[in-house]
């Protein structure tokens, strides 16, 4: 179902040494980026569903309940394809959850594909090749 996205991203910080009149830096804690996927939302099997159910294990919006952590973040795999179909690069994206989600926009006269977009945080990503 995945239409585009983008490959994790990090920023590692600084922290400043001071001696005397001179600095030094070594790095820092480092956060990954989150990253926005779009899917295609065919008819059947319905993207929009299965993201919907993702969602209500964060929080449920007829009832308010709020979901555990151990629910609702999953590992989520992204893999990138040569053109014949072979996975040449994969990653992990650990401890993933969703943090805004669209279910895009309907006109009569558009006769594209529907799309669902939504944004990933995760706590880490692995390049497992």
């Amino acid at each position: 179902f995945v239409e585009s996205t983008s490959r994790p991203s990090l920023t590692i910080g600084s922290t400043a040494i001071d001696f005397l009149n001179t600095k030094t830096y070594v790095a820092g804690k480092y956060e990954w980026g989150e990253i926005s996927v779009t899917f295609r939302d065919p008819i059947g099997p319905s993207a929009s569903q299965a993201i919907m159910e993702w969602v209500r294990l964060h929080s449920e919006s007829i009832t308010g309940r709020q979901g555990y952590a151990a629910g609702y973040k999953r590992p989520v795999e992204l893999e990138m394809l040569d053109p014949t179909g072979v996975v040449i690069e994969k990653w992990l994206l650990d401890g993933t959850m969703l943090t805004n989600v669209g279910f895009g926009d309907l006109a009569m006269d558009d006769d594209s594909i529907a799309e669902v977009t939504a944004t990933l945080r995760f706590d880490r990503a692995i390049l497992l090749f």
